[in-house]
């Protein structure tokens, strides 16, 4: 089972957007998919909720917080044969859980909204993945991703340095668009709406997909969520 975490400590990256995202598209690709949400707004699990019943089944772990502090274990249950676990992780999260986190996963994807404040608050964050998460002695992929952008600046450039200084890559910027909104309100992926008007989300998603090396690979990089019959015009 491959684990991947969408983390950042500061609210409104766009965690659960990127989160739901990736699993809609492993399991419309017939790969068993779970998605475990600690975020005590249960973003991720209202989703799934909303999810047709005609779509590719997606097993939901509800592993928030509950009254008293305690986590109920038995809905963090992820069924034998999961072959890919998003872990949809809370904002403000450090210490213990921090730690947990970063030891369940394989892959560490960190999506950042385009503000100074929220740029300055995610170089903090990453410091504290090496010096709590103690991500380095884990082996733990980790890359970066620009989210919820509206037009195009130099805003990311000091990031993008700080992370080069870091060997920490850069992947994609995915604009804030009516499809992610529309998609999250029908318990949706991109890759599950109309082919036509999700081209640019797919382009801009593609790039993560490929950095997670899970596309299959066929006719090409973007054979997964773009069409075999389109697949040669890119």
């Amino acid at each position: 089972m491959r684990k991947i975490l969408v983390i950042n400590s500061k609210g409104g990256s766009g965690k659960t957007t990127l989160a739901t995202n990736l699993a809609s598209y492993y399991a419309y690709h017939g790969q068993a998919t779970a998605l475990m949400d600690y975020d005590p707004q249960g973003s991720s699990m209202q989703w799934l909720k909303l999810r047709p019943p005609y779509l590719n089944q997606i097993h939901g772990a509800d592993a928030s917080r509950r009254k008293g502090n305690v986590i109920r274990s038995w809905q963090m249950v992820i069924p034998h044969g999961t072959q890919k676990l998003i872990i949809d992780a809370p904002a403000g999260v450090d210490g213990i859980l921090l730690q947990e986190l970063v030891q369940r996963a394989d892959s560490i994807v960190i999506p950042v909204a385009p503000s100074p404040v929220d740029i300055h608050a995610t170089s903090d964050f990453i410091k504290d993945l090496f010096l709590i998460g103690k991500i380095r002695s884990h082996k733990t992929d980790l890359a970066v991703i620009a989210n919820r952008v509206r037009g195009y600046g130099t805003l990311y450039e000091p990031l993008k340095r700080f992370l080069d200084s870091l060997a920490i890559p850069f992947i994609t910027t995915i604009t804030d668009t009516d499809n992610f909104i529309d998609a999250m309100g029908k318990g949706m992926g991109i890759v599950e709406m109309d082919f036509e008007q999700t081209l640019t989300e797919r382009m801009a998603l593609q790039p993560l997909i490929d950095w997670l090396g899970d596309a299959e690979k066929k006719g090409g990089k973007i054979a997964e969520l773009f069409p075999a019959k389109t697949a040669a015009v890119y």
